[in-house]
């Protein structure tokens, strides 16, 4: 016989064992868009304590979407390396295109990564960092969270810390992290005005380029990737192809293992 009250024990306990678990992390990615998805796979594997932190109910960002909502997306053959690795199903485009199906290809990254050990905890939404002093400026330390319906509704709730030895902003467009840790501690960005630029109109080519060459630090402690790397540093935005979002994750793990590592 079924018990509700065995049911929600279950519940609470496995959440709340997950959750204490990955309170100090190596690595707290805000945003479960494609970079952080991958990173959060190459982060596990590698053997680092990382989790996922998503504002919204579903994990996956844009990619669910496609293109206008033809839920097909294309990568380019530079980024075939990260659909192998992952053992995602693909087909072949016209020369240099891959397509795959939107829905598929986001399903496989969330399971992959959660598979490999980085959990992704949803409906929570990062409101600030902790940052603690190291040398002459401050260090990004890790981030400060809510409940998402909280923020939504403007209650007075106080958040919770995490700690992190490396927080990413994996925010998307808005490159929220980003844009609180330069007002927030009224430092200069490692970026080309020392603020977020903003993103530029839509060009494909020089976007997934600038993707990847500026998935890096933004400031001691803080990393960006994917779209929120494109509007830290002021890069175009490329519409639905996604092997730049794949190569920054893949990025990503690798910056974040030499640096702790």
């Amino acid at each position: 016989m079924l018990s509700d009250l065995k049911i929600s024990q279950q519940i609470f306990r496995q959440f709340s064992q997950k959750f204490l678990t990955h309170m100090e992390l190596d690595v707290a990615l805000v945003g479960a868009g494609p970079s952080n998805l991958v990173a959060g796979y190459y982060l596990a594997k590698s053997g680092l304590k990382a989790a996922i932190f998503e504002s919204k109910l579903a994990p996956g960002g844009g990619m669910w979407g496609g293109g206008m909502m033809f839920n097909e997306i294309v990568v380019q053959e530079a980024a075939r390396v990260v659909l192998e690795e992952l053992g995602m199903p693909y087909k072949l485009g016209e020369e240099g295109y891959l397509v795959v199906d939107s829905v598929m290809a986001t399903s496989y990254l969330i399971f992959k990564c959660v598979e490999a050990g980085t959990p992704i905890f949803n409906l929570i939404k990062v409101v600030d960092v902790l940052f603690r002093e190291e040398g002459d400026r401050p260090k990004v330390s890790g981030i400060v969270i809510n409940w998402s319906p909280v923020e939504s509704l403007g209650l007075h709730v106080d958040p919770l810390g995490i700690m992190a030895k490396v927080v990413v902003d994996g925010t998307g467009h808005p490159a929220d992290i980003c844009n609180v840790v330069a007002k927030k501690l009224g430092v200069s960005l490692n970026t080309p005005t020392g603020k977020v630029v903003g993103e530029m109109p839509l060009w494909a080519e020089k976007g997934e380029e600038f993707t990847v060459a500026n998935t890096k630090e933004v400031y001691p402690g803080l990393l960006a990737g994917g779209m929120a790397a494109n509007n830290a540093f002021g890069g175009p935005r490329m519409g639905p192809i996604f092997g730049g979002m794949l190569l920054s994750g893949k990025r990503l793990a690798e910056l974040i293992k030499e640096r702790l590592r």
